[in-house]
């Protein structure tokens, strides 16, 4: 679990760095944009890891969410961020990530610049008991039919949307 005096960077909407706050402030609904980094693992058959949020998660405990999700510590660069996270919460490594793109989603109580990668893995995926209660990967068709029914994050519903159009352009 991360705790609440972490320091993560505040950035400008170009990703420039302008300063640092702590985990509670940036969660806090000061809307501090803070940079955060997500994976989507796809599988060789083309089926998408979801995880499922623990209960102890603070944003959005027990939705179905992004294969990986996490922020950028202060003084960390993206790519870094993005290997760290995979193997905190999934046990993977030796990847190749893809980057699709960044954009800035504002929650309820959070403002962050999201940094979207996918990539296409085989080997195992150990999630980490700390901060997910299950994973497993899911048909394309059977995500698109939870859509809208408060299962999956409001997050991971906007940006998965994103993500299909971009693969297939």
């Amino acid at each position: 679990m991360q705790s609440s005096d972490e320091y993560y960077p505040i950035v400008a909407e170009d990703g420039t760095v302008v300063g640092k706050s702590t985990r509670s402030k940036v969660h806090s609904g000061s809307f501090l944009l803070h940079p955060v980094v997500h994976l989507h693992v796809f599988n060789p058959e083309g089926e998408l890891y979801l995880q499922k949020r623990s209960m102890d998660k603070d944003i959005q405990p027990g939705k179905w969410d992004t294969s990986v999700g996490g922020h950028v510590n202060y003084g960390e660069a993206i790519p870094k961020a993005l290997q760290r996270e995979a193997f905190e919460e999934l046990g993977i490594t030796g990847f190749e990530p893809v980057f699709a793109f960044r954009y800035a989603f504002r929650s309820a109580i959070e403002y962050e610049l999201v940094h979207t990668y996918y990539t296409v893995y085989s080997g195992n995926i150990t999630p980490s008991p700390d901060e997910i209660s299950e994973g497993k990967f899911w048909k394309l068709n059977d995500i698109n039919d939870i859509f809208g029914q408060n299962i999956l994050t409001p997050n991971f519903e906007r940006e998965y949307e994103k993500l299909i159009e971009f693969i297939r352009v």
